[in-house]
């Protein structure tokens, strides 16, 4: 088994909070295996400039409880071009990095997969983070947690004003293509409706329950919106709202605070389990996988299948939902 004498770790793709405590047990792991670390800075876009670093464990001392993520990230069109991936070859071997931990989505490992197609002497495994929770092979994502938990808490809030004010807010969340946030924050945060992509939306339903609301006098109503809806978003779907109904109507989008903040716990550990496995993987000789978690398991998912338009989608949970928000 050839092992991994210099091992590289970059994030790609949306930031997620849980990814510096991925970092550090990636680098921490890899040099108690004996191999020498590196941080690859801004994803593939660093990777093609040939921007990185040497990594020891002081450099990630005290980034556990940060957000964001001390290698920053970027998309990056260049290396979507065969001369771009070639060009990250060249700097990958310069440094003759042997291994790479990518930690991002379903387009980091698509990258991942096409470049280890082109150069399959360096050795990459993936980690799932990203805040849509989207991926196969993996109950949870690195960043999902924190990102519902910072939704729940945005709603209680803005339900306080929404009862002094007797109004109604449409709250729109991050999910353009997943609706996993909307529902499980809405179940989790008393929503009266819930408007997600992965279920068509019923406009007379919406405003049969809207009515259902006022007419038992309710002083403050909540709906949860994935951006993705086919609806338009919150902003579309609240006009709608307007034509039809006489109510003090308010849209709040969440946006970018999704994906801010100190991890919680649950990511954090995670974070770090992922982080750690990954690195042993690679010692073992795996490679072209995601680390994931399922059932408190560690579970090694092949890119092509991780990235796979899976719909993970609790079609249950939405019903309860439903039901539970009469």
């Amino acid at each position: 088994m050839k092992s991994i004498n210099n091992l590289a770790v970059f994030t790609s793709g949306g930031d997620a909070p849980g990814m510096n405590a991925c970092i550090r047990a990636v680098v921490r792991a890899g040099i108690a295996n004996g191999s020498k670390v590196f941080g690859i800075l801004h994803g593939y876009e660093g990777m093609i400039n040939g921007e990185m670093m040497e990594m020891d464990a002081a450099k990630v001392g005290n980034i556990i409880q940060r957000g964001g993520t001390i290698l920053k990230t970027a998309r990056s069109a260049g290396f979507m071009t065969k001369e771009g991936r070639k060009k990250a070859h060249e700097y990958l071997k310069r440094w003759n990095i042997d291994g790479v931990v990518a930690i991002g989505g379903d387009g980091t490992f698509t990258g991942a997969s096409v470049f280890m197609s082109e150069f399959p002497e360096i050795r990459f495994v993936g980690i799932p983070g990203t805040i849509d929770n989207d991926l196969s092979g993996t109950d949870y994502t690195i960043g999902y947690d924190t990102a519902i938990n910072t939704v729940i808490q945005a709603v209680d809030k803005i339900r306080d004003t929404a009862d002094a004010h007797d109004r109604l807010f449409l709250v729109e969340v991050m999910g353009r293509d997943s609706g996993l946030i909307a529902l499980y924050s809405g179940i989790a945060s008393g929503a009266e409706a819930i408007v997600i992509p992965e279920t068509p939306t019923n406009i007379d339903r919406l405003f049969q329950k809207l009515e259902r609301g006022w007419l038992r006098k309710k002083s403050s109503r909540i709906i949860i919106v994935a951006e993705g809806d086919e609806s338009g978003g919150a902003i579309v779907l609240a006009d709608k709202i307007r034509e039809k109904f006489n109510f003090d109507t308010r849209v709040t989008i969440l946006g970018h605070i999704q994906r801010g903040g100190s991890p919680t716990c649950n990511d954090r550990v995670l974070a770090t389990r992922l982080g750690y496995e990954a690195v042993e993987a690679l010692m073992r000789g795996r490679h072209g996988v995601m680390v994931g978690q399922m059932n408190n398991q560690i579970v090694l998912t092949p890119f092509y299948e991780a990235i796979k338009d899976e719909n993970k989608m609790n079609m249950q949970l939405v019903k309860m939902a439903e039901i539970l928000s009469m």
